[in-house]
């Protein structure tokens, strides 16, 4: 196995684990944002309004999504499955 074939897998695994992530993430990020914004506007430092909708949104993410992640999780290791008599001869 060559080092450009082991980069090449590195890179292809980064990528999968930073869509899966960021597809997870992003939506809570926005959510805390609008929610620490309306906190900022309006004096309210309680803690757990921005716990709760950033916590529901990431649910609900989960929940839509889930099909999308599953797939590519399942998609990559197939791929890396098919790789394996490449990397061992």
């Amino acid at each position: 196995m060559t080092p450009e074939a082991l980069i090449d897998i590195f890179r292809e695994a980064l990528s999968v684990i930073v869509t899966i992530v960021s597809m997870i993430i992003v939506p809570g990020l926005v959510v805390g944002l609008v929610v620490a914004v309306f906190q900022a506007a309006t004096s309210i430092n309680e803690q757990t309004l921005s716990f709760l909708p950033r916590l529901l949104t990431t649910l609900f993410a989960l929940m839509i999504l889930g099909h999308l992640l599953v797939q590519t999780m399942m998609e990559f290791f197939l791929q890396m499955v098919n790789l394996i008599p490449q990397v061992v001869g």
